[in-house]
């Protein structure tokens, strides 16, 4: 008598994770150095995207402080688009981070010199930063953030994490988890991402970035 042969089991499918930020984000950069951690230990498709914190808040009526945190924040995001656009979506990580290490753990906010050094620590053309002044690559860049929006609502802001398309706000963590800890809170994005209709987990925040 014969038998049916045994079928292995398909192997998961290596998940696909967006994450879209703004470089002027505390916020975003905890959440990036978190996934930057998960990608060292999980099988993961980590595609980086900008979003920009000056286009959401367009037509808004912002503290003087913020808005003038939004005028500034225009330039960082402005590069890394033309960045991309000039030398593919790979220079996003690494140029982010060169901005974001100078901005955040050391606390610097002279964008242009930042903007300057991160492209000479990448060997990029030192003529990108004169991008951060113009409109020129504004089209693609609201297009990026569009997608963002897209997937989560106008009423957050950045970071936005995608796993299979499955978009959230966040997630909002200080400090940034390491080792197992990343990995588990991870995972449950992931189940988080498996439930159809889950909309949102929140509670209010009682400390500041600790980066």
């Amino acid at each position: 008598m014969s038998t049916a042969p045994t079928v292995a089991p398909a192997a998961p499918a290596v998940p696909v994770v967006d994450i879209w930020f703004d470089p002027a984000c505390p916020w975003a950069w905890m959440t990036s150095r978190w996934i930057t951690e998960v990608a060292e230990h999980r099988d993961v498709d980590l595609r980086w995207h900008v979003m920009s914190l000056s286009v959401l808040n367009e037509g808004r009526d912002l503290p003087e402080e913020y808005r003038r945190l939004m005028d500034d924040s225009w330039a960082a995001v402005r590069v890394l688009v033309a960045a991309a656009r000039d030398h593919g979506d790979k220079v996003l990580a690494p140029l982010y981070t060169a901005m974001g290490t100078r901005r955040h753990p050391q606390g610097r906010t002279d964008t242009a010199a930042i903007i300057a050094e991160s492209l000479e620590e990448l060997s990029l053309p030192a003529e990108l930063a004169a991008v951060g002044a113009t409109d020129e690559v504004d089209d693609l860049l609201r297009a990026s953030h569009a997608e963002a929006i897209a997937l989560v609502g106008d009423e957050v802001g950045t970071p936005v994490v995608a796993i299979d398309g499955v978009g959230y706000f966040g997630p909002v963590v200080t400090p940034a988890p390491t080792g197992q800890a990343a990995l588990d809170l991870f995972d449950g994005l992931v189940a988080m991402t498996r439930v159809p209709g889950f909309y949102e987990l929140k509670r209010t925040r009682t400390v500041g970035p600790q980066l």
